[in-house]
């Protein structure tokens, strides 16, 4: 009876290799469909995160008023972030329809009438006589402008449709964080833990619970630094605004609210603002409305090193660059998110130079 001949090493080694590379590729197989799965919450689930860390120490506080009950403090902060997303943003929504509609309306009975361009307009450099051409077509022969400007218009009403959807999916993105955000208040002690588990496994056993830390201190510095002065400064536009009666000003409230977060002066959208007030109203609102205005503008300058002292020392550049790379990568949201994580990125690749720094500075042990 013949015995069978035993597998030589070669055949041993490429049935190892074979069944290595099965389990590589099941693995990456599964890894690929989970991330194609939980893709679409990714970013909410991150924002959500971020707004969590970010309001710790106030949910800590209110935890502690309402006698350590923790589901109920996650549940009030959550129903008042909620608030302050929705009431603004159905406020917002309702000022843009009454206006769409008084527009429509008008434009159908041919009622609606554009007061003539002064001849100073003409002066203005650069655009002074087309402008004052076209806003004088259009005060005394709307249909004629419409007409000619028709392939503009149609384009600018796609980019307006596609604008405002936009816009709604990332209300609900907003929406989704918020709730997130106050799941994890809840499990918070789980949730640090598991974030320490990670660093350590990341960083080493003896770094883990000092990222997570400096983590968390850098989210919640350019929350209070960043965020909160762009938030700051959108609701005193916002009250300015709204005080002298300019339309449309939760729309310009909010573009206060961007510029604000990629560290440009909000007297950008002010600046032009301020000029139609001045041609609408009398002379002391308008003047009134302008050193608002300027107020407003110039409020970053100490309102963030009170904030932002409280945390890290963050470059301004870092904050821009994550703003607008997280807004092109994302959208609006990701406007929020990128500022975030590229601050918390810099504060941890800070860190790891300086202990690398040390570690070859000090003298071996005998």
């Amino acid at each position: 009876m013949n015995t069978p001949t035993p597998p030589s090493e070669d055949q041993q080694f490429q049935a190892r290799t074979l069944e290595a590379a099965i389990h590589i590729g099941l693995v990456a197989l599964l890894l690929l469909w989970t991330y194609n799965i939980i893709k679409p919450f990714i970013l909410p689930v991150l924002w959500g995160a971020i707004i969590a860390v970010a309001i710790y120490p106030v949910f800590r506080k209110l935890q502690e008023l309402l006698g350590e009950r923790e589901k109920l403090a996650a549940t009030l902060l959550t129903l008042f972030a909620l608030a302050l997303l929705i009431t603004p943003a159905a406020m917002l929504s309702d000022s843009l329809i009454k206006n769409t509609e008084f527009l429509s309306n008008n434009l159908e009975k041919g009622t609606l009438s554009i007061p003539p361009p002064s001849e100073s307009v003409k002066d203005w450099p650069l655009i002074g006589e087309q402008l004052h051409s076209t806003w004088n077509l259009a005060s005394t022969n709307l249909g004629a402008l419409l007409e000619k400007f028709k392939p503009q218009l149609k384009t600018a009403g796609a980019w307006l449709l596609s604008s405002a959807a936009g816009a709604g999916g990332t209300l609900i993105q907003f929406f989704i964080s918020i709730v997130i955000a106050g799941v994890l208040l809840i499990y918070a002690r789980s949730s640090s833990r598991t974030v320490e588990l990670i660093s350590a496994r990341l960083m080493g056993p003896q770094n883990g619970k000092e990222v997570a830390e400096l983590a968390g201190a850098t989210i919640r510095s350019v929350a209070q630094g960043v965020l909160g002065v762009a938030l700051i400064q959108s609701v005193l536009a916002a009250i300015g605004l709204i005080l002298v009666g300019v339309p449309y000003a939760g729309l310009w409230a909010l573009l206060v609210l961007l510029l604000a977060i990629i560290q440009l002066p909000p007297l950008l959208v002010l600046g032009p603002i301020i000029a139609y007030v001045f041609t609408t109203t009398g002379t002391v609102p308008a003047v009134i409305f302008m050193i608002w205005s300027l107020l407003v503008s110039m409020s970053d300058s100490f309102l963030k090193p009170l904030l932002l002292g409280r945390g890290m020392d963050i470059p301004m550049l870092v904050i821009l660059l994550g703003a607008i790379g997280g807004m092109l990568l994302s959208g609006i949201i990701g406007l929020f998110v990128g500022a975030v994580v590229l601050a918390v990125g810099y504060t941890l690749f800070k860190a790891w130079l300086e202990q690398t720094e040390t570690a070859d500075t000090e003298p071996p042990t005998p």
